[in-house]
């Protein structure tokens, strides 16, 4: 059977012929895999209807079909690769340690993947991104005993630091040189200030130590500690 698009366009079912109109068996997740690869790769801006397209040697119109608009398709875009990054394992001994690890999946996810998580940040698409990995939070503060407005806010607490060091990850990216943090107060006249603390703020913080101690304090805050007999065994 052929297919209709959109715009009353007919789409051939053989692969047979040449062109960028001609591809059999196209479906969403194919168009969704290569629009991620592509945001990876070159960036959102490299992210156009036409681009991806001749990335999969088919008429624009195709996408549309598939996947509707560019909006559409960045949101279907974010969610899938979302529950990509859901399918991590989860480790940890004790349900502190655990929840620890969710924590630093979120952080470590949106940075390895940084022009999806901008992609989705442009989008206002930053919770439906994260939101699998936050699920899997409230399963693990469930476990802990956590449930109802204390898993609420314990998740809030924890996701908020999180996207603290995510924003302080990624923003030296986009600042020149001269602009960035270090930059700014390393070369501030603060004469009430110690010496050795300005010399300090113009040297860069160990992020994932500083990530893991941080988060450890907010974690233990908010998740009772485990006192089953095998927890520390």
């Amino acid at each position: 059977m052929s297919t209709q698009s959109p715009h009353n366009e007919r789409l051939p079912d053989s692969g047979n012929d040449a062109g960028p109109s001609r591809r059999a068996g196209l479906d969403a997740g194919e168009i969704l895999d290569r629009a991620i690869a592509l945001v990876e790769s070159e960036g959102a801006d490299a992210l156009t209807m036409r681009r991806l397209a001749t990335e999969l040697g088919v008429a624009t119109t195709s996408i549309y079909w598939h996947v509707g608009n560019r909006n559409d398709l960045v949101t279907a875009l974010v969610g899938r690769h979302g529950e990509r990054l859901a399918r991590q394992p989860i480790e940890g001994d004790t349900a502190r340690d655990r929840v620890q690890a969710v924590a630093r999946m979120i952080w470590s996810s949106a940075v390895d993947h940084r022009e999806v998580t901008r992609l989705a940040a442009a989008a206002g698409a930053s919770s439906l991104h994260a939101r699998q990995l936050e699920l899997a939070m409230a399963r693990e503060l469930q476990d802990a005993g956590v449930i109802g407005t204390a898993a609420r806010d314990a998740m809030r607490a924890i996701t908020a630091c999180v996207g603290g060091f995510i924003v302080a990850t990624l923003i030296d990216d986009l600042a020149p040189s001269s602009l960035r943090r270090t930059s700014v107060l390393g070369g501030a006249e603060a004469t009430d200030l110690d010496p050795s603390t300005l010399e300090a703020l113009a040297q860069p913080a160990d992020l994932p130590t500083l990530f893991e101690s941080t988060m450890r304090a907010v974690v233990d805050s908010v998740v009772p500690a485990d006192l089953t007999a095998h927890a520390y065994l």
